[in-house]
């Protein structure tokens, strides 16, 4: 029989160096989830939803269909995981899920018409605070325009685009997302920028100023 604890002494605690790091406990739940553990897999896709979302947010400019695409993917992600062989993080391959996905999304259009619309409606029901009438519509056709430019552009023009021009991303993460180098990603970019530059200028929204 094991004798009981003194009360004066605590349990000992694991230091920092012994906790698991966030990409151990990634690796975890993603065996589990193979396993099919859906409570794991339920973990990854709370851990994960924000960042896909944003990330779809920025490739589709629509929230509402940003939203349902990240359901799309986790769906899709689900039966495909075996195929996930640690590589790369786990984050950066539901991150390539998520752009066949929006590939799949752009190729179902039926015309950038729609897009542009839809588009325009989302950037004008939200409030600006202290923002001129004047400067809030022209950032709205701005906006508007650049997404119904981006949808003229080649897929793998316009994912670079949004990864480095809208995420931020930087070239090596760019890259890495979609399994080309940083060269190779950098010149997608600037082709989608000199693109889009042309387009914006034909529709008089590359230099136009409100007020000018």
């Amino acid at each position: 029989m094991t004798p009981p604890r003194p009360r004066h002494l605590r349990p000992v605690e694991q230091s920092p160096a012994e906790a698991p790091s966030p990409a151990e406990i990634t690796a975890e739940l993603v065996a589990r989830a193979r396993s099919g553990d859906m409570a794991a897999w339920s973990r990854l896709y709370q851990d994960n939803f924000l960042r896909i979302y944003g990330h779809l947010r920025h490739l589709t400019g629509d929230p509402q269909v940003a939203e349902e695409l990240v359901q799309e993917t986790f769906v899709q992600a689900l039966p495909r995981i075996h195929t996930f062989d640690g590589r790369s993080a786990f984050t950066t391959w539901l991150h390539g899920v998520a752009i066949n996905i929006a590939r799949n999304y752009w190729r179902s259009r039926r015309s950038t018409a729609k897009a542009h619309s839809a588009f325009e409606a989302v950037q004008a029901a939200r409030p600006a605070a202290q923002e001129a009438p004047d400067h809030r519509i022209h950032r709205q056709r701005r906006i508007a325009g650049l997404y119904a430019a981006l949808e003229l552009l080649p897929d793998h023009l316009r994912i670079a685009f949004v990864l480095r021009d809208l995420e931020g991303l930087s070239p090596e993460d760019a890259a890495e997302r979609l399994g080309i180098t940083p060269g190779n990603l950098a010149v997608r970019a600037c082709r989608a920028r000199e693109r889009l530059r042309s387009e914006l200028s034909r529709r008089g929204l590359l230099h136009e100023e409100p007020g000018v």
